[in-house]
């Protein structure tokens, strides 16, 4: 039986006042479970100390080793060896918990045991968090831990603005570095395909790139820039970005979205579509009219060998196909659609969305992965093995735990990271609206409302990163950061979460974003939020 860290509450309880203590000075985001750091002394780490591996444990070191290349400015690797008795010494321990690790520091170096390898790198990424803001010493003492959900995301839309390869990249380090293990990647949409397909390459050759860019918000008086935008991924490309991402522990999650926001698809492949019109890669933002016809079976068929694409790419169980915000104007005037209905018994185009989600949850459950789609995909009565993202509002997380489903929780909007940080917005730019600050995420309940009976099925929390408005990705990590590390206080330690601690500890954080090279925005650390 593992070893859960909620067996130790009786020795958490006994020495409260100490743990807190610990705790601070300790100064680690997010919050550890477990901290006792009454010995004296610290343990110095160079370039010089060994890495000692146990079980393996190459991939996590080695991850390890390059980060303090980047972030200590360590000339070459540290060196590693499976023998020696003062070091880090890294390796696993099935009893701890999945992801969870144990740190012990004493003058013969740094012990960590995880519950598997994500544990591991979590726990080193602990530790050099402490390192590089303690000046490469880490004190004496033990730490515990684990995460609150299993699901820990962050979504990145590259749809609106495309982002490189080098770009997501690096966004998955951020992600990593903040103990994050799923990337929400928003690869289709009205404005453009940005994933290879080869049994349709028009989607790429056509559908990647759009002739012009809204200038101002989509809610004034519109205007354009007059110059093409695009870009997209190789197959080729997207494993590797796969592979980094998983040499990080975390798990991308794909979204192509269906039966709406698919005007990029259309407009490549005018077939998709009810009346089968010529329409360009939308240059607006909003909610474009045009979405694939549900009525047609050749529609089927192109989701169907897309998928077949796609889960051959990404070994991630979840694939996301949207559901989200999809007009049915063309639906009510289309014969195919209208027919559709007729066949299926259908009373309305709610249902025949429903229709088309539920079939094609029948065929990614027959390859063996499972769909999670916006919350609208409980209108189309999609099975409990579906996973919901709750986006309108925690009632619908609720509802949707209630029934039986497993739901990331991503309410509007507080998990929207594209609103503005400030209230007054002095000298953040242009933004969709709205305004969500360090302090709103940090102290966010995503199990309020949410019965005692259900909350087991609410597995995580993501936040949502849309680009209307961010051109390139330093404005997304300005958007980004600090507020991910609020953020990820909820996902990683929602119980244990301290406001009288949390700014002393950003502080400290703020020298590890400098370390890193992140961008991040000002506002919380001057005080203007």
């Amino acid at each position: 039986m593992k070893r859960m860290f909620t067996l130790l509450a009786v020795v958490v309880a006994s020495v409260l006042s100490i743990a807190t203590l610990s705790a601070r000075e300790l100064n680690v985001v997010p919050e550890p479970a477990y901290v006792d750091l009454e010995a004296e002394g610290d343990y110095a780490v160079t370039n010089k100390t060994r890495i000692i591996v146990v079980d393996e444990m190459w991939a996590p070191a080695e991850r390890f080793s390059e980060d303090m290349m980047a972030t200590m400015g360590f000339e070459k690797p540290m060196h590693m060896s499976k023998h020696g008795n003062k070091g880090i010494k890294v390796r696993t321990d099935s009893c701890i918990a999945s992801e969870g690790y144990e740190m012990t520091v004493s003058e013969e170096g740094v012990l960590i045991i995880g519950g598997d390898e994500a544990g591991v790198y979590y726990g080193l990424q602990t530790l050099r968090q402490i390192l590089v803001t303690n000046n490469g010493c880490v004190p004496y003492g033990f730490v515990a831990d684990e995460p609150s959900f299993r699901y820990r995301g962050a979504h990145l839309d590259v749809c609106r603005h495309f982002m490189s390869v080098d770009d997501v990249k690096e966004y998955i380090d951020i992600l990593a570095a903040h103990k994050l293990n799923r990337l929400h990647w928003h690869l289709t949409d009205d404005q453009g395909w940005r994933i290879e397909i080869k049994a349709y390459p028009e989607l790429t050759e056509k559908g990647s790139v759009r002739k012009e860019t809204l200038i101002g918000h989509g809610l004034e008086p519109k205007w354009w820039d007059g110059k093409p935008h695009g870009g997209y991924y190789t197959q080729e490309q997207i494993r590797d970005v796969v592979k980094y991402a998983a040499e990080r522990y975390v798990t991308i999650v794909p979204e192509i979205e269906m039966p709406g926001h698919a005007q990029a698809a259309l407009h490549a492949l005018p077939w998709l579509g009810c009346n089968e019109q010529e329409v360009d890669v939308w240059t607006m933002w909003g909610v474009t009219p045009e979405v694939l016809c549900a009525g047609k079976e050749t529609t089927y068929t192109f989701l169907e060998n897309v998928l077949k694409e796609v889960i051959e790419l990404f070994p991630s169980e979840l694939i996301h196909i949207g559901g989200d915000e999809c007009p049915k104007d063309r639906w009510k005037e289309c014969e195919h659609c209208q027919a559709m209905m007729k066949a299926q018994g259908l009373e309305n185009e709610e249902a025949l969305q429903g229709y088309l989600v539920t079939r094609i949850e029948k065929f990614l459950n027959a390859q063996g992965r499972r769909i999670i789609g916006w919350d609208e995909i409980l209108e189309g009565g999609v099975t409990p093995s579906s996973t919901v993202m709750a986006w309108r509002g925690a009632k619908i997380g609720a509802y949707a735990a209630e029934h039986g489903h497993e739901v990331v929780m991503t309410p509007l909007p507080i998990c929207y990271f594209d609103f503005y940080q400030t209230e007054s917005r002095e000298g953040e730019g242009l933004r969709i609206g709205g305004h969500i600050n360090f302090e709103k995420i940090y102290s966010w309940d995503p199990f309020e409302g949410i019965s005692e009976s259900a909350r087991k099925n609410i597995i995580g929390v993501q936040c949502n990163v849309w680009s209307e408005y961010l051109k390139d990705i330093s404005m997304v990590e300005g958007q980004l950061l600090p507020r991910l590390a609020a953020m990820c206080e909820v996902q990683w330690a929602v119980d244990r979460r301290d406001e009288s601690t949390i700014r002393r500890k950003m502080e400290n954080l703020r020298k590890f974003y400098d370390a890193c090279g992140w961008n991040y925005a000002p506002y919380y650390f001057d005080g203007r939020q």
